[in-house]
């Protein structure tokens, strides 16, 4: 089956895209193409998944690169594949032939390009590595290789939406707290809970760094089972585990 992934005019003519579950060989709770290895999925099944995505983006399976994604704001710079998977968030390049990828399932996935400049990268952005900064840290990292954050364009890809994303009393002061201005990404849910807006907190973290434009594909993993995991659908179902989505962008 063909894979399916999203595009942003933004990133173009860079090769890019926000693959959804569509086109894998996994089967069960992780059928379509579950990228995720640290799922319960069989490994080898995972690598044929990999694979594909690799030749979707044009590169060899070694050329995709992915992290072991902590939620933090760490960032590295990669010019050649590394030979073991980086503890970081986000990835930045400007090797002509790497694929960088991120795995997400509800946190969002962005995918950065200066096209000016030839520097692309892509983080993984949940509540807490957006709050502590790896966007921000991202467009520092670029600019460390010659971008410049106005000439920067970035692409948030599917992610939980703010209906589907309830959260608590704790969780809301903490944003509070850090900024009160932050009260605008929140809703009022059920009786104290609140609706938390990830899709737009990140725009506005990258929009207030200066980027020179930010977009979100509007598409809601939670919704919508057919094409995207979701890591909050699968705890609400009682499911044991679930697939990891992957999003990559070469120059």
């Amino acid at each position: 089956m063909t894979l399916e992934f999203i595009t942003d005019d933004a990133l173009r003519p860079f090769m890019h895209g926000f693959f959804t579950r569509k086109g894998g060989a996994s089967s069960g709770i992780f059928e379509g193409l579950n990228c995720g290895y640290g799922s319960s999925d069989i490994a080898d099944v995972v690598s044929i998944n990999r694979a594909r995505v690799a030749k979707a983006m044009g590169v060899e399976p070694h050329h995709l690169v992915t992290l072991h994604q902590v939620h933090s704001a760490k960032v590295i710079i990669v010019d050649t594949p590394p030979a073991t998977k980086h503890k970081a968030d986000a990835i930045v390049t400007a090797t002509p032939g790497i694929a960088l990828a991120v795995l997400t399932a509800d946190c969002q996935p962005v995918l950065f390009a200066d096209q000016e400049a030839g520097v692309v990268a892509a983080a993984h952005a949940g509540w807490r590595g957006a709050f502590y900064g790896v966007l921000e840290q991202t467009l520092d990292a670029m600019e460390s290789l010659g971008a410049k954050r106005e000439k920067i364009n970035a692409a948030v890809g599917p992610s939980i939406s703010q209906a589907s994303y309830e959260v608590g009393q704790e969780f809301y002061d903490c944003f509070l707290d850090s900024d009160p201005s932050n009260a605008i990404f929140f809703t009022k849910g059920t009786t104290g809970k609140y609706q938390f807006d990830l899709p737009a907190y990140g725009l506005h973290r990258l929009k207030s760094a200066g980027i020179g434009h930010a977009s979100w594909t509007s598409d809601c993993t939670y919704l919508d089972a057919k094409r995207f995991f979701s890591y909050r659908r699968a705890t609400h179902h009682g499911q044991a585990d679930y697939g990891r989505l992957i999003s990559a962008i070469r120059l």
